[in-house]
């Protein structure tokens, strides 16, 4: 299983893993740094967003995360500092740990296992250990948050896995 993480972090350039962190939408279980330039205080690295999709930040209190990209999230701290408490505050946020993945079903080590960006299903099965011999390789479904609810989708092997994503390998009948 590491080998295969391994691989995907080094599968990942650079501008891969840029792309994929601007579309991403923040979510409960996510752990971000956020960076404020020349101010220590300010800077918190690895908080993980609540389950309400909040965290506590100084000076500003209760911030909301849950749904917004990352750029949204720079920008929402920054016009929350600016003005009254910095003059011209330079405000970064990064994803440091994605929420993880679940697998279940006909696959080796059923389980949650951390998302990496680009994933697919095929790769999230390898992490997983492979199918078992009773498994059926068109029987893929992958249930996805979606708008306060959930939806089922039957996906193939190349249909990529998001954060939270729940991904159950179906059993065939012969």
């Amino acid at each position: 299983m590491r080998l295969v993480l391994a691989w995907l972090l080094l599968a990942m350039t650079p501008a891969a893993l840029a792309s994929a962190e601007g579309n991403y939408r923040l979510g409960s279980g996510d752990r971000i740094q956020i960076q404020v330039y020349g101010e220590e205080d300010l800077s918190i690295d690895g908080i993980r967003v609540g389950e309400s999709g909040t965290i506590s930040y100084p000076y500003l209190g209760t911030v909301r995360l849950a749904g917004r990209t990352v750029k949204e999230v720079e920008n929402q701290i920054l016009q929350g500092l600016k003005g009254d408490y910095l003059v011209n505050p330079s405000v970064s946020v990064s994803v440091i740990e994605y929420r993880p993945f679940f697998i279940n079903g006909e696959v080796r080590r059923p389980g949650s296992y951390p998302f990496q960006p680009g994933l697919t299903v095929r790769q999230a099965i390898a992490i997983a250990g492979g199918l078992t011999e009773r498994a059926s390789s068109r029987g893929l479904r992958l249930v996805r948050a979606d708008n306060g609810g959930e939806r089922s989708l039957k996906v193939e092997m190349a249909f990529e896995v998001l954060p939270g994503d729940s991904i159950f390998i179906e059993d065939s009948f012969f």
